[in-house]
This record gives structure tokens, sequence and C-alpha cells, in this order.
């Protein structure tokens, strides 16, 4: 006699899948996640790495030294996901690049803030004092709308993010604006009066306080939140999706967030 499948037992297999699931058991036969970051956001996901192994999860991290490799890697198929840019830096990339890339899930927006070895204040800063912002179009325009925001110069109303040197549109203390790579602005603090700095690479330099900045920029700009990201044809990943709710929810990842970020950061999926 054929075997049949009651509608009782079905419910009972569905049951038991869903509770599957719910557990993690069900990611055991599916390949691992292979998911791209860089070292100012590798700790933290460590820790949701080694929570999802524990529902048989498998994620593999994969840590990159440049911005520009994990988005090349997860255009050619060669990751999952990538984690390590804000809307911004994205919408740049597509444009730069042609990569077909979309935002999954929302991470942490961490502060950016403007630092002075010499001056405690702003209205300290002397007339022509050096100033030193990243030069590529997406941080730069942040470290203007910092300067704005501190007093310092007026931008073309509306420009947002996109902001360029040209769209200063009043500087009273004649600042000389320093164009130079991000990565390179831990070791302007240095040579200048003024820097932007990014007080998770600050932290990693080991340089100076991350935490003295003379002003944060916070979530004024909610659209610098750290996203997770995928091709179009991964919106739908049910294994990134669980990591993400791990990430978001995991007590354990957010102790670890707390230590390697301090008080310099918003959990972005909360606001």
């Amino acid at each position: 006699m054929p075997y049949r499948t009651t509608p009782r037992r079905w419910l009972k297999t569905l049951t038991l899948g869903a509770l599957l699931l719910g557990t993690g058991l069900a990611f055991g036969a599916t390949p691992p996640l292979k998911l791209g970051t860089t070292a100012a956001f590798a700790i933290p996901l460590e820790a949701a790495v080694a929570e999802a192994a524990k529902e048989g999860l498998q994620v593999e991290l994969v840590e990159f030294t440049d911005w520009i490799a994990p988005n090349v890697s997860l255009a050619s198929g060669d990751l999952d996901a990538n984690y390590f840019q804000h809307i911004p830096f994205l919408e740049n990339a597509r444009q730069e690049g042609g990569y077909d890339l979309v935002p999954f899930a929302p991470g942490v927006i961490n502060n950016v803030g403007l630092y002075s070895k010499a001056y405690r204040s702003f209205e300290a800063l002397p007339n022509g004092a050096k100033v030193a912002i990243a030069n590529d179009p997406i941080n730069g325009g942040r470290g203007l709308l910092l300067l704005e925001k501190a007093g310092l110069i007026s931008l073309t109303p509306g420009v947002g993010y996109k902001a360029t040197l040209q769209d200063i549109t009043a500087n009273p203390k004649q600042l000389q604006i320093i164009e130079l790579e991000a990565v390179q602005l831990v070791r302007a603090y240095e040579d200048v009066d003024l820097v932007q700095g990014y007080p998770a690479y600050i932290r990693l330099a080991k340089t100076f306080d991350p935490n003295g900045a003379l002003l944060f920029d916070g979530l004024d700009h909610p659209e610098y939140v750290i996203q997770f990201v995928v091709q179009p044809e991964h919106r739908d990943d049910a294994r990134l999706r669980r990591f993400v709710e791990i990430y978001q929810t995991s007590k354990v990842v957010r102790a670890a967030l707390d230590q390697t970020h301090g008080s310099l950061y918003q959990a972005g999926w909360e606001h």
C-alpha cells in the first residue's frame, strides 16, 4: 500500500520543520554563509559567528584591509554578504563600480568626530587653522557636515552628505581644509589643528583617545548606519536573516559591541 501523508501527519511534519528552523538545526545541511567585513567591525561579528554556530548556522568571516575589495568580492559572488558600509558609501560604489548591490538590514552607526591635539574648543582655533578631512566623496561630505555642525563653515542648503569643498558658502576663520585618504587621518592628528576622526580606527591605531573629540555627529545623519549588503537575488537568504537576528539581539554580541566601540556607537535597528 503506497504511503500517504495524512493532514495530521503533515501538520506534525511542518511543526517539526519550524522547530528545527527555530533552533538552527535546519541550517546543518546548508553551506556556510560567507560574510565580508573590515577590522573595525570584526570583533562583534566574530561573537555573532560563535553564537550562530551554537545553532548549527556556520558563518565564514572574511576580513578585508581596504574598502574596495568587499564590494568587488560580493558582486563577483565570492561572498554572500558584506558588512562595512553605510548607504552613501554603497550608493557611490554602485555608481562608480556598477555593482548591483542592495542593503539587507541595518547594523550599528559609529560616531565620527572632530579631534584636536592643541585646542580644546572651536573658538580657540586660530584663523587659517589647518583642518584635515577625508578626500573621498562620501566621507569627505561627512567631515564637511561636522564642520558645519561645529559652526566653522556654512554649506549649500540641502546638499547633505554629497557636500564638497565647492559647497562651502562661508568660512569665517579661513580654515585651510586639507583632504586626505580616510585611513591617513589618524596620523594627521599630530600635524594639523583639527582632524576628522573615526573612533574605531583611532582605537585600533592606539594613537590618541577616541573619546576625546570636540564634537561627534552621532545619529544626526541616520543614512550613515552600517548595512548588511547583498546581491538582489539574496534578499531572502534565511541564513543571513537569522545571523542578523543574532547580531541584533544577542547579549553576547551587544557586550562585544560595547567592548569594541564603548559609548561611541548606536544600534541602528533601534532608531
